[in-house]
């Protein structure tokens, strides 16, 4: 395999400065899933955590390298997970933490940075602007800067969950990723890839926030003017050079993902698996109920990012999806 930003030996260390009340998360066959989708299905959930998605493996790492070296300050931009990750990590290790994030972002999200003890500082604008915002910060306060997927650590950080998936002696063949930033997709590629190279990786990303699943495609980095999509977790518009050079080695295939399918996708995961999962987690799911014929057969693992969600939008989006079924 071509080189990547990552290592696989920092990865390994990382287990070692995660708390591990993050490491190990389940990972099991989903029977019930499986007559609707056609195949076997199994899921990482990395939502049973405190910060209830994986972003903690990352800012883990971060907040421990900083914790290290005596520095106290920290900003992020944020569409709500980061935030509350690096707001948990740097709670337990006294570190001065600020998150940036959209005024239109997810209320639950930014009601948990609050109660973690984070500065919290809201901009007009969508989380492109966040990340502008976040960056003049750190520029004038002379602070660290955390970019989720261009730091080496959040990818690292999430790189962890594939070494979970490998040591299991897997019977799957098909490993499906959300894909935003990058940090997840370009982690679990790049560690499934260096030990366990048959394995397909498919990153999934919504139809309205397509700008890395383009870059991907195009071997360039290509931006959109704006994003139109329920999975907020993943909408962002200008993807970072460096980490679409490293999805060019480890990613096999990226599939854009409607709407419709998304919320299908939610749906199916609260009545076959009980659980309860914010649009980004579900686009495993959108992505096999898109194109059955090409997963028949397959035995496929998703992993389930999150589930930070806004309870009336997801009563919103579930009560549609009871209407226009699959």
């Amino acid at each position: 395999m071509r080189q990547t930003r990552l290592d696989s030996a920092r990865i390994r260390a990382a287990r070692r400065v995660i708390n591990p009340i993050f490491l190990d998360t389940p990972l099991y066959r989903c029977v019930a899933l499986e007559p609707g989708l056609g195949c076997a299905v199994s899921i990482k959930l990395e939502t049973a955590n405190p910060v209830r998605s994986f972003k903690a493996r990352g800012t883990e790492v971060v907040a421990s390298l900083l914790a290290d070296h005596g520095s106290r300050a920290v900003v992020c931009a944020s569409a709500g997970n980061l935030g509350q990750a690096l707001a948990w990590s740097g709670r337990g290790r006294d570190l001065d933490v600020t998150v940036v994030a959209s005024r239109c972002a997810t209320r639950a999200k930014l009601d948990r940075i609050r109660a973690l003890g984070a500065g919290l500082e809201l901009v007009d604008g969508d989380h492109e602007t966040a990340r502008e915002r976040a960056a003049a910060i750190a520029r004038m306060n002379g602070i660290r800067l955390v970019e989720d997927s261009l730091d080496i650590e959040t990818c690292e950080g999430a790189a962890t969950i594939g070494l979970e998936l490998v040591n299991t002696a897997p019977s799957f063949d098909t490993v499906l990723v959300a894909l935003g930033g990058g940090a997840l997709a370009t982690g679990v590629g790049h560690v499934v890839k260096t030990l366990a190279p048959e394995l397909e990786v498919i990153c999934v990303q919504p139809l309205g926030a397509p700008a890395m699943t383009h870059s991907w495609r195009q071997r360039r980095v290509v931006t959109t003017d704006s994003t139109d999509t329920i999975a907020d977790g993943v909408a962002g518009r200008r993807p970072i050079p460096a980490v679409l050079d490293d999805l060019l080695v480890v990613a096999d295939d990226a599939v854009l993902v409607q709407e419709a399918s998304i919320i299908a996708g939610m749906r199916m995961l609260l009545d076959h698996a009980g659980l309860v999962v914010e649009p980004s987690a579900a686009l495993g799911i959108a992505a096999i109920l898109e194109d059955r014929d090409r997963f028949a057969g397959r035995h496929v693992v998703t992993i389930v990012c999150g589930n930070n969600v806004d309870v009336d939008a997801y009563h919103r989006w579930i009560g549609a999806a009871s209407i226009h079924r699959f």
